[in-house]
């Protein structure tokens, strides 16, 4: 019997299912957190000279790592207690999962672009400390002096102030009074006493990229150069794959900023593309990621952007007295050009 050609395309469509959608109109898209809008057009011209999603989510933080955007970002900010600047850094690739990362890597200016060599040139995932600033010398990375007279003068006006604030807790001499070095007392074990966390939370505005190329390939990273004076070695949440970022072709990608040691707990960024598998449009995701957080911690810091593979994108904040609005950056076929939107917290 010979089949009827009219007949073909309905079967085939009927066996394969249907298509992932997109959204021509919207696509590429470049999505980023705050209102870094050099980041978002250096992104978007690698695009338009024919660059991958990677290329454009690289030159758009290494962009911020040389501005120094916001003082977050890249060298000379953030010194830890130490008066070191140290930079966490990742970029995820969604059609093949693969990601390189690195934390607290020291005295290499272009954090983004050794996660980068180590996405192309290790089967690692993280590389960290000494151990990832000699591997970026081999990757053909300078090796200077990350402090700058700024970051100095912060330092030394924290140390003026008696070391606060500062993230200890549990220790002596008391934290939220004098400088360490500090030491956990045997009476906590003994007698059971506790002492409050005297840590405050400052503005972690971290970049976030999330990027989807007109193919529909989908990259996602970030770049910070993490908290004021935070005790050396820590790493915070931005190079942690699913807590800074992450992106998948089949479904789209997301972006974290805020308190990395609260959202780390959370996966906040696979959460969000989690969401968006299930059905949820990439504003409810962003939503209930938040919520998600706000029941163990009402009062942190944070926000998280999100994209699905249609170009559809959204963003939601944790509501503080302080902090009532997340500014973003997006740039699309639809925009003449970058564009900052706001959302209000929840």
């Amino acid at each position: 019997m010979v089949r009827k050609p009219g007949l073909l395309l309905p079967l085939l469509l009927l066996l394969l299912g249907p298509a992932p959608a997109r959204s021509i109109g919207q696509l590429p898209l470049i999505l980023n957190t705050w209102p870094f809008r050099n980041a978002t057009v250096a992104a978007w011209k690698t695009l338009a000279a024919g660059g991958s999603a990677l290329d454009a989510v690289e030159s758009g933080c290494a962009t911020c790592e040389q501005e120094q955007c916001d003082g977050s970002v890249g060298f000379g900010g953030s010194p830890d207690e130490s008066a070191e600047t140290t930079l966490d850094a990742m970029i995820m690739d969604g059609t093949t999962m693969n990601v390189g990362a690195v934390g607290d890597l020291r005295r290499i200016k272009n954090a983004i672009g050794v996660a980068r060599k180590v996405l192309e040139h290790t089967t690692h995932t993280l590389l960290a400390g000494e151990a990832a600033t000699k591997f970026a010398e081999s990757m053909g990375f300078v090796n200077e002096d990350l402090s700058t007279n700024v970051s100095q003068a912060l330092h030394s006006d924290w140390l003026a102030r008696n070391c606060q604030p500062n993230y200890w807790k549990n220790v002596i001499p008391d934290s939220s009074k004098y400088c360490g070095p500090y030491k956990p007392p045997a009476i906590l074990k003994r007698d059971g006493v506790t002492y409050e966390n005297t840590a405050h939370s400052y503005s972690h505005d971290t970049i976030g990229m999330i990027v989807i190329h007109k193919m529909g390939n989908i990259a996602a990273g970030t770049s910070t150069n993490g908290i004021k004076f935070k005790i050396p070695g820590r790493i915070g949440d931005s190079p942690i794959p699913g807590s800074g970022a992450y992106a998948d072709d089949m479904v789209g990608a997301a972006a974290a900023t805020g308190d990395g040691d609260i959202l780390m707990r959370f996966v906040p960024s696979y959460q969000a593309v989690e969401y968006m598998r299930r059905g949820e449009n990439p504003t409810t995701a962003c939503e209930k990621v938040i919520s998600r957080i706000q029941k163990y911690f009402p009062n942190f810091f944070g926000a998280v952007i999100c994209a699905n593979v249609t170009g559809s994108y959204g963003a939601a904040c944790n509501k503080l007295s302080t902090f009532t609005q997340f500014h973003f950056m997006v740039y699309n076929p639809l925009k003449s050009e970058p564009t900052e939107e706001k959302v209000d917290c929840i």
